[in-house]
């Protein structure tokens, strides 16, 4: 069965942020994921890895002002030379947590914005990123998140994924394949997996449409865990859902599959 990364931004909310690593690693996970890192200096996480033994599977790039709604700036005009600092930030998280993959969040286009402007930004700066990303053996990954819970999100379905990263053309720039948006989205999971299966670098999977556990909703993951393997997917299945009550008590799904 797949490599599961819990997402310890929303598993394991009953414990403060550093308690979640040793929770995760009680209950059998080999890796974990988050949104951001930046508020703890890296060698806090570096210590709780190495403890827990535990492998760092993705996180994201700044995402310019999250409090004010901000969900990344990666296609917003004006704004490269605040992306391209975020680069080196995350850059330099990476490289001391060992972590070989980098999300950098399109971004929802300001009011106004014209989405051609939009669009090279995105290409532009995600050329800049992969590049500096390259030499360093770190995946970039683009994600299509669905814009019910992301009104506007510049990156929607997995085609635009697609697109853009074959704009770019970069290597190491990989689709960051999110089932519970791509169900939202669009449907259609197996197809869309297998088709983009050569140019996909992450997982994650949530439960759909209320993004609980992913064995509740209209998912069958058991059919597309087994589908994974039989492509042969050896990345990392991020499980970014929100437990429906404690996190422990909703791992049935998880001792199943693994």
């Amino acid at each position: 069965m797949p490599r599961f990364a819990a997402n310890l931004s929303m598993m394991f909310n009953e414990v403060p942020f550093l308690d979640r690593f040793a929770a995760a690693a009680t209950c059998g996970f080999k890796g974990v994921e988050f949104l951001f890192p930046y508020e703890y200096e890296p060698a806090i996480l570096l210590e709780l890895v190495r403890k827990h033994e535990l492998e760092i599977a993705l996180f994201n790039m700044p995402p310019g002002n999250w409090a004010a709604g901000e969900r990344g700036i990666t296609c917003i005009p004006g704004r490269e030379d605040e992306f391209h600092a975020g680069v080196e930030k995350a850059l330099a998280y990476a490289k001391i947590l060992g972590t070989r993959r980098l999300h950098a969040m399109a971004g929802i286009a300001p009011q106004g914005a014209d989405p051609a402007d939009c669009k090279a930004t995105l290409i532009a700066n995600l050329r800049y990123a992969a590049a500096k990303l390259a030499g360093h053996g770190i995946a970039l990954l683009l994600e299509a998140i669905n814009t019910r819970d992301m009104p506007g999100f510049f990156v929607a379905t997995q085609a635009e994924s697609f697109a853009i990263c074959s704009a770019v053309d970069a290597p190491n720039l990989k689709m960051q394949m999110d089932c519970y948006h791509m169900q939202v989205m669009e449907g259609d999971l197996a197809t869309k997996l297998r088709h983009y299966a050569p140019h996909c670098g992450h997982i994650q999977v949530a439960g759909a449409p209320e993004r609980h556990e992913p064995d509740t909703g209209e998912v069958r993951y058991e059919y597309l865990f087994r589908l994974l393997d039989e492509m042969g997917y050896d990345g990392w299945v991020g499980c970014e859902y929100r437990p429906a009550a404690k996190t422990v008590d909703g791992l049935d799904w998880f001792r199943r599959a693994s």
